[in-house]
C-alpha cells in the first residue's frame, strides 16, 4: 500500500471507518451494536481509534516482516 495520510472518520450511519485522507473509500470499517456502544458509555469512537491504531501498527509490521509468526496468536476470542 502506497505512503498516504490515514483518518478515522464516523459515517452518517455510525459505522467508524478508516480510509486515506484524499479518499472516500474505507479501507477498514468497525460497526458497533447498540448493546456494545450502550455498554462502552458512548466511548466507542475512543475504542474504535485504538483498535484502528493497533491494526496500522501491526500492518505495518508485517509489511516491514518485523513480525514473527510463530509468535502470534492463533486463537481469536
Amino acid at each position: 500500500m502506497p505512503t498516504s495520510f490515514l483518518e478515522i472518520v464516523e459515517l452518517p450511519d455510525g459505522r467508524i471507518a478508516l480510509r486515506r485522507a484524499e479518499d472516500q473509500e474505507a479501507l477498514v470499517v468497525l460497526d458497533f451494536s447498540a448493546d456494545a456502544k450502550a455498554f462502552l458509555q458512548g466511548q466507542h469512537v475512543e475504542v474504535a481509534k485504538a483498535m484502528l491504531n493497533v491494526g496500522v501498527q501491526m500492518a505495518g509490521r508485517l509489511a516491514e516482516g518485523d513480525f514473527d509468526q510463530e509468535d502470534a496468536p492463533r486463537v481469536l476470542h
